[in-house]
């Protein structure tokens, strides 16, 4: 989209978001994909609690920068990791991650996927992430529209934080 076609969407009572991105855009997880889970998860605050509730932190997460990401670990497949052997510590052998299919739960930063948020003059902003386009096997592929359903991308607390931006990686 170009600057003078992005558009607000209210996701939340009171709570906006800047669209940067194609409003036909869909996206849906397809099943053996799993890129977004070969890096390293940021987790927030709120995310720490979270996962402190289901895991040991001490054993499932870095520290890289300052920050707090889920732990990638080399895992002894072929299937389901990066070109380095290494995937998320959550992610299984069958390509599902135990945090969502056995807790229900995920850290913001995987509901966001494949979205990029950023503050920017005050206003929460969202596009595609750059690299999602060359990667990612599930934009454009059904007719979940992402507009439509931008509260499945953007939990409530993206508002609240000071550094809301999804860029950073381990």
């Amino acid at each position: 989209m170009s600057a003078n076609a992005t558009r607000r969407v209210e996701v939340y009572p009171d709570r906006e978001v800047v669209v940067e991105f194609d409003p036909g855009l869909t996206f849906e997880c397809v099943e053996e994909c799993t890129w977004c889970c070969h890096h390293g998860v940021l987790l927030y605050d709120d995310d720490l609690i979270g996962l402190a509730k289901r895991a040991n932190l001490a054993e499932t997460t870095t520290d890289f920068r300052g920050e707090k990401f889920v732990t990638r670990e080399e895992k002894s497949r072929d299937d389901h990791v990066a070109e380095d052997g290494c995937a998320c510590a959550f992610l299984r052998e069958d390509g599902l991650c135990t945090l969502h299919l056995e807790e229900d739960w995920k850290p913001t930063r995987c509901s966001v996927f494949p979205l990029s948020v950023w503050l920017e003059d005050g206003d929460l902003h969202v596009d595609i992430r750059e690299s999602a386009h060359e990667h990612c096997e599930g934009l454009d592929v059904s007719d979940r529209s992402v507009i439509d359903n931008l509260e499945a991308f953007l939990p409530e607390i993206l508002w609240d934080l000071d550094d809301p931006d999804s860029n950073r990686e381990l």
